[in-house]
């Protein structure tokens, strides 16, 4: 999800968002453990999507670039 469209969303749905993300890096994370993580790069993608939607969400909480 880009930075573009996490600004769209409302900041309950910014939390949801987080929220799927963290379990999908925690699902990841097990995969990775077990060894049966084909694409370890996703791990990477998954918590840079949620420092950028965490970004958002502080931004609108603090009201920047609105």
């Amino acid at each position: 999800m880009t930075v573009k469209e996490l600004r769209e969303l409302s900041i309950k749905e910014l939390e949801e968002r987080i929220a799927e993300l963290h379990q999908k890096q925690f699902d990841l994370s097990r995969k990775q453990a077990v060894g049966t993580l084909e694409q370890p790069t996703e791990l990477r993608v998954v918590r840079k999507d949620i420092a950028r939607a965490e970004t958002v969400k502080r931004e609108k909480e603090l009201q920047i670039n609105e």
